[in-house]
């Protein structure tokens, strides 16, 4: 197919993830060459779909591509010339799968993904993902730990809590968490628990501030809390387990003996032993200034090379 100039990014903005998604994947197309519309949708019922598909179907298509986040969107098919999807494979639900047919190509996140939709028999390439680089050398950094997991509630964040109260000689663990609807115990003295929204700036004061990042989640569509962590210089402790050690190597980053819990649509979630998790505490505890200056180092190099390779990827994509 010719390059592609006119592209429509699809997906229902969230408020979450897809939301932190949409300006991410819209840079790194302009970047590659293409004049990217964003269409964020709202919830959708089936009423808006029949509608949205009977206005396309007496127009011709008005992009070359369409690139759908998550979910395939049948409805919107007939805006382009050609249909991508870039999955999470987590959210991917059997409706997606039943639509598969219907998109010329899946651009996966991970290789762990990629694996998955091959299998699926699609026409599937790597393109990878980025975050956004969150680093400021100006906030003092902490020898203590932060936990921010938005508000999902696969990130081990109940575990690393009950972990911390028995451990009162352990240093400050800052956790983030949004979740509601959550009963959560009162945090032990080492413990700060922060339930409210916070800003921007202060969410990013937060991420330099704190030396260790600890991001155990069960899975991951790409892991935006780790690579942010990694942007930061910090040291990210994570799972040993797909796709998450794709991304943390121990390299630059501490790995943590995992276990397989169950799956969540396509796929696999793991979990950690208190143990493990405290083999990997203690670690961190042990490092030296210059081992985590050099761990922070090799991770922010890692976030440097994956940023600048993703638009470039995407071109390729495009291209093929």
């Amino acid at each position: 197919m010719p390059h592609p100039e006119r592209c429509q990014l699809i997906a229902r903005d969230n408020g979450a993830g897809l939301s932190r998604d949409l300006p991410l994947l819209a840079d790194a197309l302009h970047r590659a060459g293409c004049s990217t519309h964003l269409t964020g949708l709202p919830h959708r019922g089936r009423f808006a779909e029949w509608l949205t598909r009977v206005q396309l179907a007496r127009k011709p298509p008005a992009f070359e591509v369409n690139v759908m986040l998550e979910r395939i969107r049948p409805e919107f098919i007939r805006a382009a010339l050609r249909n991508v999807l870039v999955p999470n494979p987590e959210y991917f639900r059997p409706q997606d799968k039943a639509a598969l047919p219907l998109v010329d190509a899946v651009w996966v996140k991970t290789r762990h993904a990629e694996r998955l939709f091959q299998a699926l028999g699609a026409n599937t390439r790597y393109v990878g993902f980025t975050s956004t680089d969150r680093h400021d050398a100006s906030i003092p950094r902490q020898h203590a730990f932060f936990h921010g997991p938005g508000r999902s509630g696969n990130k081990g964040t109940q575990a690393l809590l009950a972990l911390w109260r028995k451990h009162p000689e352990w240093p400050m663990l800052t956790v983030a968490w949004r979740r509601k609807h959550v009963e959560i115990e009162p945090p032990p003295a080492n413990v700060t628990l922060i339930r409210e929204h916070l800003g921007d700036a202060q969410y990013r004061r937060l991420q330099n501030a704190h030396r260790f990042h600890l991001c155990p989640s069960q899975t991951e569509g790409f892991g935006h809390y780790l690579v942010e962590a990694m942007s930061c210089r910090a040291v990210v402790v994570t799972l040993d387990a797909e796709p998450m050690n794709e991304l943390v190597t121990g390299a630059h980053g501490v790995l943590v003996a995992a276990h397989v819990l169950g799956k969540q649509d396509l796929a696999t979630t793991y979990g950690f032993t208190e143990v493990a998790m405290e083999a990997a505490i203690e670690r961190c505890l042990n490092m030296d200034a210059a081992t985590t200056e050099h761990v922070g180092n090799a991770a922010r190099a890692w976030y440097e090379r994956n940023h600048a390779g993703f638009a470039d990827r995407l071109r390729e994509a495009l291209h093929a």
